[in-house]
């Protein structure tokens, strides 16, 4: 989780939500990201897509192996749970819980609506604190 809030902070440094993921297989780095949908001028740019993105690259496969996880500094949202779906990742965990567009716990609960074709575990709350510093501090700068 602190290279996730490392991409994070990175994120932060380009006027970017500081959002950052990283994915982890068999404990080895297999991809990483963070928030970029202004510089790349992609509303899908999430620090979990960009993430997926890069592991699948490096990997030259659409799929995750089996039992990676995601650590992510910020719940994931709809777009991101689906894409997690599609990718096939094992287990999320993440840190600063998202009331409004959170979609594992706080605002949705995707995962518990039985529609999917695959299902991953997760659990929030891992350096929650750090994240969420991260995130008010961002925001108080931009006021």
């Amino acid at each position: 989780m602190q290279r996730a809030l490392d991409l994070a902070q990175q994120a932060a440094l380009k006027g970017e939500v500081p959002v950052g993921a990283v994915l982890v297989h068999e404990h080895r780095l297999i991809g990483e990201g963070y928030n970029q949908p202004i510089s790349l001028h992609d509303p899908t740019a999430h620090a979990e897509i960009c993430a997926i993105r890069h592991a699948c690259q490096r990997l030259q496969n659409y799929r995750l192996p089996l039992k990676t996880t995601l650590y992510v500094t910020l719940e994931p949202c709809t777009q991101c749970v689906g894409a997690l779906v599609h990718a096939r990742v094992g287990q999320v965990v993440f840190a600063a819980y998202e009331p409004r567009a959170g979609s594992l716990i706080s605002a949705r609960q995707l995962m518990q609506n039985g529609f999917y074709n695959h299902y991953f575990g997760f659990e929030g709350g891992i350096l929650a604190e750090q994240s969420q510093q991260l995130l008010k501090n961002f925001f108080a700068s931009r006021r």
